[in-house]
């Protein structure tokens, strides 16, 4: 396997543990558990409601960040960039 391949396994590998988080965080917390997470509230919101509104966005963002970091350390690992 050259450098290259080896370097578009790990993108991919990352891009799916990102896209699995944000499918928890949106689909599953947000849509298929809020009944359950309603139980609980956060800042006055029911959670299941904050997760669908407000949480799912913030961990998109949040993952945005974590992407690039972790490619910016990929690239230099790979010697992509310096």
């Amino acid at each position: 396997m050259d450098k290259s391949e080896k370097y578009w396994k790990i993108n991919i590998k990352y891009v799916k543990i990102l896209l699995t988080i944000w499918f928890v965080f949106s689909f599953l917390f947000g849509i298929i558990l809020k009944d359950f997470l309603n139980e609980f509230s956060i800042a006055g919101f029911k959670l299941g409601f904050w997760f669908a509104q407000q949480g799912s966005i913030y961990v998109f963002v949040i993952l945005i960040f974590v992407y690039v970091k972790l490619m910016n350390n990929l690239d230099k690992k790979f010697g992509f960039k310096k």
